[in-house]
C-alpha cells in the first residue's frame, strides 16, 4: 500500500498501489486491443446501467482463463498490472513457443514455472482437476462446466477453498461463504489471487472514481418526485414508504433476486450468509 503526504484535504487519507514486484515491461502487443466502453447503454443506445462513462484509455489484455495446453511447462516472464480487473496478471513463455496471460496468484514470481494437466504438483500457478486436488486446497479460475474456462472467483485476494469429493462432484467453499458443488473434471488454478490489499484502496477524491468511469451520483431524496420514489418535500423528508425501492419503484432491500427454477440452484448446498 501507499500511503500519501497530507498536501491537500483530499491526499491526507488517500491510498494507492506500490506496484512492488511487478516488472515495468510494456503489454506484449500481439496480447492486447482497444477496448470500446459500452459506458452502461445497450445495444439500442439507451442507459441501462446508470452513472458510468468516462474514464481513461485502457488497453484489453487477453486472459487465457482456460489455458488449453496440457502438459507443457510454462515460464513466468512479468508479473503485470492490468487496468481492466483487480488482480495482478503474468505472462507465461510456453516451452513450445507460445505465449499467454493469466491471473497471477499470490506466491508466484518472475522465473517461476507452472504447467498445466490433470494432475500435477499444488504448487501456486499450476492448474489442475479439482477431483484430484486434495481437501484444504485454495484455488481461483474455477470452470463450472468441463472445457469452458474460468468463470468464477477471479478477483483480487479472492479463493475458493476445495471441502470434499463424492461421486463424481466436488464440494467448493465460495469467496461469498456459498457451499456449491462442481464438476470435479472442471479445471481450477492452484492458490489465492493476488493483490488481496486492493479492498484497502481509499480513493481519496472524486477525481479518481471519474478517472475508474465512475460518474456522479445522486441522492434519491435530492430528486423530484417524478425522477424518484424518495423525492419531493420541503427540506428533509422522509422516503414516504415503508419498503425501500429503487428509482423505478421496485421493491428492494433484502428480498432473494436468484430465480428459483434455474437448474444451476440444485449444485448449491448453502446459500451464502448475510
Amino acid at each position: 500500500m501507499k500511503d500519501y503526504k497530507p498536501t491537500t484535504p483530499s491526499r491526507r487519507h488517500m491510498q494507492g498501489y506500490d506496484f512492488t514486484g511487478l516488472t515495468t515491461n510494456a503489454p506484449l502487443k500481439a496480447l492486447t486491443f482497444g477496448l470500446h466502453k459500452p459506458v452502461g447503454r445497450n445495444n439500442q443506445g439507451r442507459v441501462t446501467s446508470m452513472h458510468r462513462g468516462g474514464g481513461v484509455k485502457r488497453l484489453y489484455r487477453m486472459i487465457d482463463f482456460k489455458q488449453t495446453l496440457r502438459d507443457v511447462p510454462a515460464k513466468v516472464a512479468a508479473l503485470e498490472y492490468d487496468p481492466n480487473r483487480t488482480a495482478r496478471i503474468a505472462l507465461l513463455h510456453y516451452a513450445n513457443g507460445a505465449k499467454a496471460y493469466i491471473l497471477a496468484p499470490q506466491g508466484l514470481a518472475a522465473g517461476d514455472t507452472v504447467i498445466t494437466a490433470p494432475s500435477t504438483p499444488v504448487r501456486p500457478g499450476n492448474r489442475m482437476q479439482l477431483g484430484n486436488m486434495p481437501q484444504g486446497t485454495l484455488v481461483h479460475n474455477i470452470e463450472l462446466h468441463p472445457g469452458r474456462g474460468g468463470q468464477i472467483v477471479r478477483s483480487a485476494g479472492s479463493a475458493a477453498t476445495v471441502l470434499a469429493h463424492d461421486a463424481g462432484l466436488t464440494q467448493l467453499v465460495l469467496p461469498s461463504s456459498e457451499t456449491r458443488l462442481v464438476n470435479s473434471l472442471c479445471f481450477a488454478s492452484i492458490g489465492q489471487l493476488s493483490n488481496a490489499e486492493h479492498a484497502l484502496i481509499w480513493l481519496g477524491k472524486a477525481g479518481r472514481s471519474r478517472k475508474l468511469g465512475r460518474r456522479p451520483k445522486v441522492r434519491g431524496t435530492a430528486k423530484n418526485p417524478v425522477d424518484h420514489p424518495y423525492g419531493g418535500g420541503e427540506g428533509r423528508q422522509g422516503r414516504g414508504t415503508r419498503r425501500p425501492k429503487t428509482m423505478h419503484g421496485k421493491t428492494t432491500g433484502g428480498h432473494k433476486t436468484r430465480n428459483k427454477k434455474k437448474k444451476s440452484g440444485k449444485f448449491i448446498m448453502r446459500r451464502r450468509t448475510k
